[in-house]
């Protein structure tokens, strides 16, 4: 009897430790050091503005947005936003967290990603049920389109109406911010200075929209791609431009084979990185 008992004891130990070996993801701070999730909560609680930095198709990504919205959402008053949703499309938004339309009328009226359903639903439903506001932060994908096509003077032809749905004009630029900078290199021979305008554009007005929103003593949760405020640069940039005086935080989501040391990299990124085990399944 003693030496059955003992035999899953030791059975119970190899597989728990199988299993920690086995983590989907693993939380780092910018000098790579592992954090616990309850640590990440307690330091995000004290911040105005947290730009959540995910990759697009990653499930854990979306399911930390929402379990940190949920539980920000106990400590402080939150507003929330998100590159997904484009300025133009705030009313039909409006309307559906008021419960005026139904998600078949939000679809039918707003421009709503692909992953949708799977993503981005769950936050804003959660707004929904918690009255919470939700901005539409992002320039509406066809002006970004004429600045990647004529740079930033297209954007003088528009309408009053259509300018408000992009940041002020002229957009402030400086295209030596190193992230910027790497476009060009990642694009290789399909990029351009007016490509990297047009990624500008989208940073400058969700900024613009972010910082318009805020309210005092509120949390502002902002998702968005990872790219668009790592290295604290992008979004991040352009707020910090016009205020500085807001307590600023951001979460990246890097993707690599061994989520136990996380590569050097990825260092720096955000105060706050997730990094996915590589084989995750994606949601597209």
């Amino acid at each position: 009897m003693k030496k059955i008992f003992l035999s899953i004891i030791v059975i119970l130990f190899i597989n728990t430790t199988f299993a920690q070996k086995k983590k989907a993801y693993v939380i780092y701070n910018a000098k790579g050091k592992r954090v616990s999730y309850k640590k990440m909560i307690k330091k995000l609680a004290k911040k105005d503005v947290i730009l959540f930095g995910e990759l697009h198709n990653n499930p854990i990504a979306h399911w930390l947005q929402y379990e940190v919205t949920n539980d920000l959402n106990k400590k402080k008053p939150l507003i929330l936003g998100a590159e997904m949703f484009e300025a133009d499309n705030q009313i039909p938004l409006n309307r559906y967290l008021k419960g005026e339309i139904t998600y078949k009328g939000l679809d039918t009226l707003a421009r709503l990603w692909p992953n949708y359903k799977t993503d981005y639903a769950p936050l804003v439903k959660f707004a929904k049920k918690n009255n919470i506001a939700f901005v539409a932060t992002n320039i509406p994908r066809r002006f970004a389109n004429k600045v990647y096509k004529k740079g930033f003077g297209a954007l003088d032809k528009l309408s009053d109406k259509e300018k408000s749905w992009v940041a002020p004009l002229p957009i402030a630029y400086d295209a030596n911010l190193p992230r910027y900078k790497e476009i060009l290199v990642m694009m290789g021979k399909h990029g351009s200075p007016k490509l990297v305008m047009a990624q500008a554009v989208k940073d400058a007005t969700m900024g613009y929209f972010i910082n318009k929103n805020y309210k005092k003593n509120h949390l502002f949760i902002h998702y968005n791609g990872a790219f668009h405020s790592d290295f604290y640069e992008g979004t991040l940039w352009y707020l910090k431009r016009e205020n500085n005086n807001l307590n600023y935080g951001t979460i990246s989501t890097v993707s690599q084979e061994n989520v136990h040391k996380l590569e050097k990299e990825h260092y720096k990124k955000a105060d706050f990185i997730i990094c996915v085990d590589k084989n995750m399944t994606t949601t597209y």
